[in-house]
């Protein structure tokens, strides 16, 4: 990948934008994205399948580390990858009007969440500690749509609901049905995660997703390098097999690879419409602590699978019917024809 390379085709809207108040334009832009929307489905799709595994790549991680060394490690070592690859490519510095918005994207994706959920699997399951994942698709959407106007129909958000119901029964009867000590970890990463990923998908839109995680776990090292180097110092260290492995995946692929398709996902086919395909994710995250870390999820994993994924069908289909409608009345294809 180049530096000029984009995250996304160039637009195609009949309407010049810049005739068009902010809020306005922001709306268009997001119900009405551009050609190859369907391998924008693609890279979120692949996005998700790194996210999933994240939970079990933490709890081995946990195996030989404490949390707080496991989390500042991550981010040091995904930030010089990172910086590595800026200054190989010579990727130029962010313009000051996406400061704000890597800020929200560092303090969201590269601290809030990997800290708060390591935290909690300490004292959660895998799989009660998917509610949060379950809860996401929801949260980024509804944040998406106050920061950047976005309207979506009645039908998107009865299925995003839906869906997210499932997945919190369906986790919750699966971590033993009760609240423990983790679930207030779990909702304020749910929370600052959202802002995290709608923001990144928003700055997507001007820069390639790559540079996006990029700078943000960059603006990061100034802490994480130093933190990393008292946590190891302050916490046991019993360096294992899984400890390495879990650690390299937090590292390359959730952190790196799975935040740049993830982000140039969301800036092809919208935060929305992207958002919604997470709700699989809890459902990945459990067939990956069966396979990875020996848990029995229960008989409830199918019929929950299924339920989860009509809605996604549900949501995808509202968001395509609002987007055809957003690219005419952007072109002017709503207008009377004259007699």
């Amino acid at each position: 990948m180049t530096i000029q390379d984009s995250a996304t085709a160039p637009q195609a809207i009949a309407v010049p934008t810049p005739d068009l108040p902010a809020p306005a334009a922001a709306e268009v832009a997001d119900l009405a994205p551009p050609p190859g929307t369907g391998w924008g489905r693609v890279q979120a799709a692949l996005g998700v399948v790194a996210f999933s595994l994240t939970f079990p790549g933490t709890v081995w991680a946990l195996d030989g580390l404490g949390p707080w060394s496991v989390t500042t490690t991550r981010i040091t070592l995904a930030g010089l990858l990172a910086l590595a690859c800026l200054l190989a490519l010579r990727a130029p510095l962010p313009a000051r009007r996406h400061h704000a918005g890597l800020v929200v994207v560092a303090a969201g994706v590269v601290v809030g969440f990997p800290l708060l959920t390591t935290l909690a699997l300490q004292v959660s399951s895998t799989s009660h500690a998917a509610v949060v994942v379950g809860l996401l698709p929801l949260t980024t959407a509804a944040y998406s749509a106050w920061r950047h106007h976005t309207r979506h129909a009645w039908p998107f958000w009865a299925a995003a609901l839906t869906g997210a119901a499932v997945v919190v029964a369906f986790a919750l009867r699966q971590g033993g049905g009760g609240l423990g000590a983790a679930d207030g970890l779990l909702f304020a990463a749910l929370v600052i995660c959202a802002a995290g990923y709608a923001e990144g998908g928003r700055l997507s839109r001007e820069l390639p997703g790559w540079q996006v995680i990029g700078w943000a776990l960059v603006a990061c090292l100034p802490l994480a390098v130093p933190g990393a180097l008292l946590a190891l110092a302050a916490e046991p260290v019993d360096v294992t097999g899984r400890t390495v492995a879990g650690l390299a995946w937090l590292v390359v692929g959730s952190q790196c690879l799975g935040m740049v398709v993830w982000y140039r996902g969301m800036a092809a086919i919208g935060v929305g419409r992207a958002s919604q395909l997470q709700l699989a994710q809890p459902l990945l995250t459990l067939v990956w602590a069966v396979l990875l870390l020996g848990e029995a999820p229960g008989p409830l994993a199918p019929a929950a699978a299924v339920a989860v994924l009509a809605c996604i069908v549900v949501t995808q289909r509202t968001a395509l019917r609002g987007s055809a409608t957003g690219r005419r009345r952007a072109s002017g294809g709503g207008r009377r024809r004259p007699s």
